[in-house]
């Protein structure tokens, strides 16, 4: 299988870059760790700073860094920033713990630190390919 770099403006990988090198968290190696495995899922995903964070894109902003928390990893995952007249029903599989419905367009990733980033690694890649198919 080849792989193919996601097609996006330098500057964005740029400025996710520079906001990395800056970020003061606790969780440092784990969310560089964790923004490696999305990237990775698919050629298809880019990047950019949304909402005051790393955030990851296809056609639309699809999850988002929840930086506040500094005792696991969090993401948002989300169906874009505008609200869709119909939402379709979003069926993946994850494992126990890893995903907490916040809205039918919306949920938590929760990934956890230090070796339970390695841990999930396949089920969050698993889950970010399946997520962007409803994008």
């Amino acid at each position: 299988m080849v792989r193919m770099k996601a097609k996006q403006p330098a500057e964005d990988t740029e400025e996710v870059a520079a906001f990395m090198a800056a970020l003061e968290h606790p969780l440092k190696t784990e969310i560089g760790a964790i923004r490696k495995i999305i990237l990775g899922a698919s050629p298809k995903i880019g990047e950019g700073i949304k909402w005051n964070a790393p955030s990851f894109r296809t056609v639309e902003y699809f999850a988002t860094f929840h930086l506040r928390s500094t005792k696991e990893v969090q993401l948002v995952f989300h169906l874009g920033a505008k609200k869709r007249a119909e939402l379709p029903e979003i069926k993946l599989e994850a494992p126990e713990g890893m995903v907490r419905w916040l809205a039918k367009d919306r949920c938590l990733v929760t990934m956890g630190k230090g070796k339970e980033v390695e841990a999930k690694a396949a089920a969050l890649r698993a889950w970010v390919r399946g997520w962007i198919e409803y994008v």
